[in-house]
């Protein structure tokens, strides 16, 4: 731990002078809320990748927090266990999110996203890219991602960075959302 912070506003200020691997922000902080520190510390610091953590569960906080920028959301009853493996997932590049508040997003995301098909949306992506993104839609790590395609773990994470560019986001979160918003994933590609 390098930081910590009272409220919003010192977040901002710490992770712009720190500029974090990791920032865990809670959703409700006084003078600035934790999904507007998300956006000024995603805005200053790119590569941090930002965990909310809140006692609310409801599809607008987590729909907030992911497009504020942040790659992870859990509840606050976690245990400190998961937590630290959140953080260390959040650090590998990997998205982190609450099971029943993902759940009740991708629901609602899947049902809004039409009848466009992957053949006609996902032009942008290579077929390999679009496995790398189901497989991580999944909650795998970059290493069972490889393991699983036969592939390096190093093309994993190029794969992963070419999709972000793609798609101009910073998280598998954004990019599984994206997708899902795309109709180039479904339910049935999450766990």
């Amino acid at each position: 731990m390098v930081g910590k912070a009272g409220d919003g506003e010192e977040a901002v200020k710490l992770a712009s002078e720190l500029q974090p691997d990791v920032a865990v922000i809670d959703v409700a902080m006084p003078k600035l809320s934790g999904i507007e520190a998300t956006k000024q510390i995603k805005a200053v610091c790119p590569d941090t990748a930002i965990l909310i953590v809140s006692a609310y569960d409801n599809e607008p906080y987590v729909i907030n927090a992911i497009d504020a920028g942040a790659a992870g959301y859990l509840l606050k009853s976690v245990r400190v266990r998961e937590l630290s493996a959140a953080i260390r997932a959040l650090h590998d590049g990997e998205m982190v999110l609450d099971s029943g508040a993902a759940r009740g997003v991708f629901s609602r995301l899947a049902s809004s996203t039409g009848s466009a098909s992957v053949d006609e949306s996902s032009h942008q992506l290579h077929q390999r890219e679009l496995e790398v993104l189901k497989l991580a839609a999944k909650g795998m790590s970059n290493k069972e991602i490889a393991q699983g395609l036969t592939i390096s773990v190093r093309t994993v994470q190029t794969h992963l960075v070419n999709i972000f560019a793609k798609l101009n986001v910073n998280s598998r979160t954004e990019a599984v959302l994206h997708a899902l918003r795309e109709g180039w994933l479904t339910l049935d590609d999450l766990p």
